[in-house]
């Protein structure tokens, strides 16, 4: 089961409704703040990178298909679509098998960085929750293909943390630009503007931006 909330939810409410009536009424709308830590950082990272620059739908649809190529002993015959490949099968994976299921070549690379740096123990997995919010992106940003997009998301699924506001996020921008009636989708430094009131729950705005930008209904 995932982990509880390592912040007070209510204590979110109540800062982001003073400060911004804008995130209050997502609040009412779209009720409490859903994510709860994950409990598998290299799993997270996995996800994160399968993820990059993809709609939600798609990126599940590949996910799926991955995992369920790796088959575990016994298990039917569509395979097991929960468990995240390990770093060995990642890594000893080729690139038209990766290309069967949807993955990129340039993804297929990231994710066998991903599990070499696994595998030789450059990932200080045991230690990472004690990091810094800027030690923890530095520390995974040594990985092909993690950045700080995908260092932002680990620290919002998987450490739970409650004020990353992650600006070069398209779904973040777009749900500012409808939430505040923008002219144009604001580049990284007006989004910062706009969410620096947020602090220090910059997380749970956040959230409730791709909320509002799952929502948006086409003119």
């Amino acid at each position: 089961m995932p982990e509880r909330l390592r912040f007070s939810a209510a204590a979110a409410y109540r800062h982001l409704r003073r400060v911004d009536p804008i995130v209050g009424r997502l609040i009412d709308e779209h009720g409490p703040y859903g994510p709860r830590p994950s409990t598998d950082p290299y799993a997270q990272l996995v996800r994160t990178i399968l993820f990059q620059q993809l709609a939600g739908a798609a990126a599940r649809t590949i996910q799926r298909r991955l995992y369920a190529h790796f088959r575990d002993e016994g298990a039917d015959q569509g395979g097991d679509e929960s468990r995240t490949p390990t770093p060995t099968e990642l890594a000893t994976t080729d690139d038209d098998t990766f290309r069967s299921v949807g993955v990129s070549r340039q993804k297929a690379g990231y994710l066998r960085d991903l599990a070499r740096h696994t595998l030789e123990g450059n990932l200080d997995f045991d230690n990472i929750d004690n990091y810094t919010d800027d030690e923890v992106i530095a520390h995974l940003i040594a990985v092909k293909g993690i950045g700080e997009w995908s260092a932002h998301m680990f620290l919002m699924s998987h450490l739970g943390r409650p004020d990353i506001l992650p600006i070069g996020d398209l779904g973040i921008q777009k749900g500012m630009e409808v939430c505040y009636d923008l002219k144009a989708t604001p580049k990284p430094a007006e989004a910062a503007e706009i969410g620096a009131k947020w602090s220090p729950y910059r997380s749970v705005a956040s959230w409730y931006m791709w909320r509002a930008a799952d929502t948006i209904t086409p003119d």
